[in-house]
C-alpha cells in the first residue's frame, strides 16, 4: 500500500475525530425520515430557521423545504412557495439571512415552458417575517450555457460554486466569483490544491473565507466513495492542499453537501451511509420503523461536533 505523508492539519483533524465514535454522528432530526431523500442542509445564524432539499427516490423530483424552530422544537416542514414543477435544490442563506440562493432548471421567465440548464437563482425578503420575492436568475457572468451548482456565499458576498466546464481541471470543479459592490466578477477556477482531474463539488465557504469544506470523489486517500475534505489559506491567501476529514465523518458511502455552523462548531452534511443489519421483526410497524429511521443508504442529513482551528 502506498504510504501517504499527512500534513499537520490532517493529523490535527484525525486526532480530533479519533475521540468521536460513530454514535457521535447523528441524524439531524427524525422527523425528516418521512422523506425518501433529504440533502443540502442550511441553517440561519440564529439557529431558528433551516432549509434543505427533498427528492423522490430517483431524484427526478426536487423541491426546497423550510422548517422553523418554535419553543425549541422544529416545525412541520413546508415547501417554499415559489417551487413548481421544475427542479429546485441546494439552498444557501446569505449572512444577513435575507437572500436565499438555490439552483434550478426553471426557465428564465414564466412565458417559457421548456426547462433550462441548471442555473443559480435567489429570492429576497426584508426580514424573516416577510414573504420571499419571486425567483431572480443571478445572470452573467456566473450563469452560462453550462450547469452551475451549489452556491455558497461568504460574509462579504463572495460566491463559490460548482461548474462542469471544458476549461476546468477535470469533471466537476469549484469556482469563485468576487462581489464588487454591485456585481460579480467573472468566475475564477480555484487552484490545484482544491481542484483536480477528478470530481470536486459541493463547496461550503466560511464566513471569512479562511477555510473551505467540499467533496471529492474516489480519491486515493478516501474511504471509497465521495468524501469531505477541508482546505485553509496560507499567509498569502493561497489555498493549501486539501485534506480528508477522515472517519467517522467519512465512510465507504457517499458524503457530500457540507454546511458548517461556525458559532456552535457543528458540521452538517449529507450522507448515504448504511448500517442496516438483518434481524427478526415482530410486526410490520417494527419493520417500517427500523428501515425508515436507521442509516439506510438513502441520503439523510447528519450532524457532528467539529472544531476547526
Amino acid at each position: 500500500m502506498k504510504k501517504i505523508r499527512l500534513p499537520f492539519l490532517l493529523i490535527f483533524i484525525s486526532n480530533l475525530l479519533s475521540a468521536q465514535n460513530k454514535s457521535d454522528i447523528i441524524q439531524f432530526d427524525n422527523s425528516l425520515n418521512q422523506f425518501y431523500n433529504v440533502r443540502d442542509f442550511n441553517i440561519s445564524k440564529d439557529g431558528n430557521e433551516a432549509f434543505f432539499t427533498i427528492q423522490s427516490p430517483n431524484q427526478e423530483i426536487s423541491q426546497l423545504v423550510c422548517i422553523k424552530k418554535e419553543n425549541n422544537k422544529w416545525s412541520k416542514p413546508e415547501l417554499l412557495p415559489f417551487c413548481d414543477s421544475y427542479m429546485y435544490l441546494e439552498p444557501f442563506l446569505s449572512f444577513n439571512n435575507n437572500r436565499l440562493f438555490f439552483v434550478s432548471n426553471r426557465p428564465l421567465n414564466d412565458s417559457i415552458s421548456t426547462k433550462k440548464d441548471f442555473d443559480i437563482w435567489y429570492v429576497e425578503r426584508n426580514n424573516k417575517e416577510d414573504a420571499w420575492s419571486d425567483p431572480i436568475n443571478i445572470g452573467d457572468p456566473i450563469n452560462s450555457e453550462l450547469d452551475e451548482f451549489y452556491p455558497s456565499v461568504s460574509k462579504n458576498n463572495n460566491l463559490y460554486f460548482t461548474m462542469v466546464s471544458p476549461k476546468g481541471f477535470g469533471k466537476d470543479d469549484i469556482y469563485f466569483c468576487k462581489w464588487e459592490g454591485d456585481k460579480y466578477s467573472s468566475p475564477v477556477l480555484l487552484n490545484e490544491n482544491i481542484n483536480s482531474p477528478g470530481y470536486e463539488f459541493n463547496a461550503f465557504i466560511s464566513e471569512k473565507e479562511d477555510f473551505i469544506i467540499f467533496s471529492k470523489y474516489k480519491e486515493e486517500d478516501g474511504q471509497g466513495s465521495g468524501d469531505l475534505y477541508i482546505s485553509k489559506k496560507d499567509g498569502n491567501g493561497t489555498w493549501k492542499k486539501a485534506t480528508n476529514l477522515g472517519t467517522p465523518i467519512n465512510t465507504e458511502y457517499m458524503e457530500y453537501c457540507p454546511f458548517y455552523d461556525e458559532k456552535n462548531q457543528i458540521l452538517y452534511f449529507t450522507s448515504k451511509r448504511n448500517d442496516l443489519k438483518p434481524r427478526k421483526f415482530n410486526t410490520i410497524s417494527d419493520f417500517n420503523k427500523y428501515i425508515n429511521e436507521s442509516n439506510n443508504g438513502l441520503s439523510k442529513i447528519y450532524r457532528a461536533s467539529f472544531k476547526i482551528e
